[in-house]
């Protein structure tokens, strides 16, 4: 419909829907690609990082972006972001929330309606630590193991991601990459060369982004210092235990900025939401430090409906 519509006509089409994903990791993972960073940025230790890929075609071509693309027919918005997180980090992301919805009209100036629904993700430690895998973005079981409960998670069960695609398919996404306003397509398989290999940047020196990603990246940001406020959330950071200095790692980095270990410790264990697990982390210089772990089950690593406070769109 699009590829048929004239430049005044676009426009009028009904409103298109894409993906974009947020994906927040202590450190890059191994082996990824790092960004400059700006001048005057932190940088360093006390820093969230995320992925970013370049655009490859107008608008704002050669200009970073967030990892992303169109929602396909047999998918639901979640399996998109999904899709989209395993491209970007080529691992499985320990936690996804739906986050906002950005449809402002003046996202798509003279083209048709564009309507993109922000998910955030969250990566551990361990997982980043080891080697990326190199599954094709097809290939979206849900977070912790979870399997997609509709057309990408079928494919992938029947192996096929890998395989070749029908006519109709190819000529669908050559449709969607032909589109001009619509974020960088994903694809069945690995990226096809128009598409930048995604590339880490620290969440305090990025570069200017395409569209209002900055305004999403914001708005992620925001959301996770409020949970990691007042619930286990850290914990997809971190693994199941962890010390209380990693804990404060993980608070400093969110927050941007170092935290009194003193004033963290104690207010941290006043509200009494950790529990001692009995294990130590040996192997540095000082005692060996204690293991916890948060009393109440953190939040399922997959989740396919908002926080019910999340659900107005953001013009």
């Amino acid at each position: 419909m699009y590829a048929e519509a004239s430049a005044s006509e676009r426009k009028f089409l009904p409103p298109a829907v894409a993906v974009s994903v947020v994906a927040f990791a202590l450190r890059p993972p191994v082996g990824a690609a790092v960004g400059h960073e700006r001048d005057g940025a932190q940088g360093g230790e006390s820093t969230l990082w995320l992925p970013l890929v370049r655009r490859t075609r107008e608008p704002f071509r050669g200009r970073w972006a967030l990892p992303g693309g169109p929602t396909r027919w047999d998918e639901t918005l979640t399996d998109t972001a999904l899709r989209a997180s395993r491209w970007a980090v080529r691992r499985e992301p320990s936690y996804l929330e739906q986050l906002y919805s950005f449809g402002g009209v003046e996202r798509s100036a003279e083209a048709q309606r564009l309507v993109t629904i922000a998910y955030w993700a969250l990566f551990s430690e361990d997982v980043l630590a080891s080697v990326g895998g190199q599954q094709g973005v097809g290939d979206v079981p849900g977070a912790g193991g979870a399997r997609a409960a509709d057309g990408a998670g079928r494919r992938a069960a029947r192996g096929e991601e890998n395989g070749p695609r029908d006519r109709g398919e190819a000529q669908d996404d050559a449709r969607r990459s032909s589109r001009w306003d619509d974020p960088e397509p994903l694809r069945a398989q690995d990226p096809e060369p128009e598409l930048s290999e995604a590339c880490w940047f620290s969440a305090d020196a990025l570069p200017e982004l395409a569209f209002d990603h900055d305004r999403i990246v914001a708005t992620a940001l925001e959301r996770l210092r409020s949970r990691t406020e007042y619930a286990a959330i850290a914990h997809h950071f971190l693994g199941a235990e962890f010390t209380l200095a990693r804990l404060r790692s993980v608070h400093e980095a969110v927050r941007g900025h170092a935290v009194d270990p003193a004033n963290f410790r104690r207010q941290t264990l006043a509200r009494g939401v950790l529990v001692e697990t009995g294990g130590v982390e040996s192997g540095g210089a000082g005692r060996p430090a204690r293991l916890y772990r948060f009393r109440e089950e953190p939040a399922q690593g997959r989740l396919d409906t908002p926080d019910p406070s999340l659900t107005r769109s953001t013009a």
